[in-house]
């Protein structure tokens, strides 16, 4: 999946450089991917202008989403998986996915496989990187 797809709507991504939701992101913007930061309290996270949920994103962008990672309680994912089927019914994107490390929630996954789209849960996309 991260071969394949370099567009990432981060949910969650953070302004603080000391927590997981800033430290993932930039590592994988070092690493050559787009990052779109989805914060409804920040106007700029890493350089990049952050937008307040995933349907606050402008058509240009939300058509280049591949993959939604997820920085938000487990009890959140699934109006967050909303948003991405959302998304998907109206743009054919996002491709993906991806709760972060000890986030995982019954309800989203369903909802996901019911709507087809992949999905990963329970596991951080810096670490899965560093294997690829």
């Amino acid at each position: 999946m991260l071969k394949k797809y370099d567009v990432i709507a981060v949910v969650g991504a953070s302004k603080n450089p000391e927590k997981e939701a800033y430290t993932v992101p930039a590592y994988m913007k070092e690493h050559g991917y787009m990052i779109i930061p989805v914060n409804p309290t920040a106007d700029e996270i890493l350089g990049e202008k952050a937008y307040k949920s995933l349907m606050d994103l402008p058509p240009d962008l939300a058509t280049r989403v591949d993959i939604v990672d997820v920085f938000r309680p487990s009890e959140e994912l699934p109006q967050v998986a909303q948003q991405v089927i959302e998304m998907r019914k109206t743009y054919g994107r996002p491709f993906a996915f991806w709760a972060q490390l000890g986030l995982e929630n019954e309800a989203a996954k369903k909802m996901l496989s019911q709507s087809k789209i992949p999905y990963v849960m329970n596991a951080c996309l810096r670490v899965v990187h560093k294997l690829l």
